[in-house]
């Protein structure tokens, strides 16, 4: 790295301002805010559905809506016409810069919504866009105890400004939540990036709308193979 870049990323991690950790530990709040979701009996296999395009299959259809627990991120629209990554939703993973899908917000009030704010570590802001819904009642995931455990499991440094995705973020919160439960994950587009593909120049694609551009904090290649030892490790499932 040349000198005027290294007194560049200098002075702006001088600039971060840290943002203080909750007190207390929130995995068991978390806990019990889920159970409610899934008949309060811990669930056996939790589908975690990423918006990557997924062709249709009634199969995966079947297994996400028959999984005890159902969580999908942001940007979604659910099967209307012909099967592909089912209708029902438990849990809903999104953050700020997020753009709404028809499914996004449909019927937030029997679902619980998970708020990642892995910036928050850094510099992002903490308002909400204007057209947010008024009655839409979120909890936060709370850096210290999950965002942070999932960048050390992708061995990022600690002045890396980078975090990862919501959908790995949401594997990972489940499995620390239900250590015993079997992820089933699908509609996650970061497996091939871990044999060395490259994120597309215009952005990732999505299932439903058009693609989402690629920030620059993410470190795709390393959220795939973080995947795929997960996958080797046995609790994740990967539904093609």
């Amino acid at each position: 790295m040349a000198a005027d870049d290294t007194a560049c990323r200098t002075r702006a991690l001088a600039s971060i301002r840290a943002v203080p950790a909750p007190s207390a530990d929130q995995a068991p709040i978390l806990r019990r805010l889920v159970l409610a979701r899934s008949g309060g009996r811990p669930p056996a296999e939790i589908a975690v559905v990423g918006n990557a395009p997924l062709p249709e299959s009634a199969e995966r259809a079947r297994r996400i809506d028959g999984a005890g627990l159902r969580v999908r991120m942001t940007t979604f629209a659910l099967d209307r016409d012909r099967p592909a990554v089912g209708r029902e939703t438990d849990v809903v993973v999104l953050h700020r810069a997020l753009k709404p899908g028809p499914d996004t917000f449909a019927d937030h009030a029997r679902r619980l919504y998970l708020l990642a704010e892995p910036g928050r570590m850094f510099s992002e802001p903490a308002g909400v866009p204007p057209w947010w819904p008024r009655d839409l009642e979120l909890v936060p995931i709370a850096n210290r105890e999950f965002t942070r455990r999932t960048r050390s499991a992708m061995r990022l440094g600690r002045v890396d400004i980078s975090w990862p995705t919501t959908g790995t973020l949401a594997v990972h919160l489940m499995h620390r939540l239900f250590p015993h439960a079997r992820i089933l994950l699908t509609g996650s587009s970061l497996l091939d990036a871990a044999s060395g593909g490259a994120a597309p120049a215009d952005g990732l694609a999505h299932h439903w709308g058009p693609a989402v551009r690629l920030t620059p904090e993410h470190r795709l290649q390393r959220e795939g193979r973080l995947l795929r030892r997960w996958r080797d490790d046995g609790w994740l499932e990967v539904l093609a």
